[in-house]
């Protein structure tokens, strides 16, 4: 992902939502875990906006979001499940691009997307 522009309504709530209180990584992972655990709206499409050589996905490529991965697998990044080749795989969150979802889900995903691409980190 390429670098954003400051957003400072997005960092008010990413700070004030998201990571409220949470001063180190293990506490920021589990942070945006909850946030993101009650923003998205499961299931949803989702399309693959960036490859990743982590997972299969190709760009323009369709599938459909069923949920978070188990939050043991998002201490370093956000995952959520998709039905992928008849199985159930984690992808990066950063990868998708939500399709007609609502818009809690479309901003909690713009968040996690904006987070990513300033290059914040756990």
């Amino acid at each position: 992902m390429e670098r954003v522009e400051r957003d400072e309504a997005r960092e008010r709530r990413i700070d004030d939502e998201a990571i409220v209180d949470a001063y180190g990584p293990e506490e920021r992972s589990i942070s945006w875990y909850y946030y993101l655990d009650d923003r998205l709206a499961f299931p949803f499409k989702a399309k693959c906006i960036a490859g990743k050589t982590t997972s299969p996905l190709r760009v323009g490529e369709v599938v459909e979001a069923t949920g978070l991965a188990a939050a043991d697998d998002c201490e370093h990044d956000m995952f959520v499940e998709i039905q992928w080749q008849d199985r159930s795989l984690a992808v990066p969150l950063s990868q998708l691009e939500g399709i007609d979802v609502d818009d809690d889900t479309e901003e909690a995903i713009g968040d996690w997307h904006y987070w990513v691409a300033r290059g914040y980190g756990f």
